[in-house]
């Protein structure tokens, strides 16, 4: 393996990503955070340079850490041979086995591989499969005389808002995700929707790896056109900075997904793929 700790080599490693869209988003994702400050003190593996097969972003070793919290923990993975693939897995030191994490990917293999090294080292894994989708660039925001509610105040989220966002997001509601969320919040391009006392009514942001995420509109503020609002808006913010506006739905969120179709989001051949290992030792 070698680490990628040379500027000139990651932004060569970003443009030689590009060729290999859509599988390669999420690292992309993750390589152009590094290269714009890299606040999440990530890193990137090869098997070999230039003519990698298998790259990994992970978390840099001197970072701080939580050995549970899976959300910080995160790994992305993009392969051209999976066999390159399964040997950055089997060998010491890449990937930290002794913590609950999380690998992120767009290609089909990815569970079985890391599934079959994870069982070797007594790891559980979960999967969730999601439907993976880029926004288009033609995409027009919507008309604010158009919603059927009160114009709302268009802003970024606040660190404030964190604790909302956690109890709302269906994958948080503990400490762990509140802490990612604040990061996320400090970090990464925003948009919220407020009414006319500044309370949050809908919202979108950006994660580790550039995906637009937590894309979510209180009860009683749904159905007036305040998500896609608040969608488009952050996707325009996310590709005025050169970023891909790419996000992820799970395919029972009927909801989400006639939203997507209305803007004409394209729905990517690949799917995305979250795996949560979590260690015999934290498991129960």
């Amino acid at each position: 393996m070698q680490v990628l700790n040379c500027s000139t080599k990651l932004l060569m490693l970003e443009k030689m990503l590009k060729s290999h869209f859509p599988e390669s988003l999420k690292v992309y994702g993750a390589v152009m955070n590094m290269n714009r400050g890299n606040p999440f003190q990530k890193e990137v593996i090869v098997d070999s340079w230039p003519d990698f097969k298998a790259v990994i972003t992970r978390r840099q070793k001197e970072a701080e850490t939580d050995n549970l919290d899976h959300y910080t923990n995160a790994y992305a993975v993009f392969y051209k041979d999976v066999r390159a693939y399964q040997r950055l897995l089997e060998e010491h030191d890449v990937i930290n086995w002794n913590q609950v994490f999380q690998i992120q990917g767009l290609q089909n293999e990815l569970y079985d591989v890391s599934k079959a090294v994870a069982n070797s080292k007594q790891l559980g894994v979960k999967l969730t499969s999601f439907k993976a989708v880029e926004f288009s660039p033609h995409s027009t925001l919507p008309d604010t005389r158009s919603l059927k509610g009160p114009s709302p105040r268009l802003t970024y989220l606040s660190v404030a808002d964190a604790d909302l966002l956690n109890r709302t997001w269906s994958r948080g509601g503990n400490e762990q995700c509140l802490r990612y969320i604040v990061k996320l919040i400090s970090c990464f391009p925003s948009v919220c929707a407020r009414d006319d006392k500044g309370n949050p009514v809908s919202w979108s942001l950006t994660d580790q790896f550039a995906t637009m995420c937590h894309g979510y509109t209180v009860p009683e503020h749904r159905r007036k056109g305040y998500s896609q609002l608040v969608a488009l808006t952050l996707a325009r913010k996310l590709r005025s900075r050169g970023f891909p506006c790419q996000g992820n739905v799970l395919d029972d969120n009927t909801a989400s997904i006639s939203l997507l179709k209305n803007v004409r989001a394209e729905f990517l051949p690949c799917r995305f793929h979250r795996l949560i290992l979590t260690p015999a030792t934290f498991s129960g």
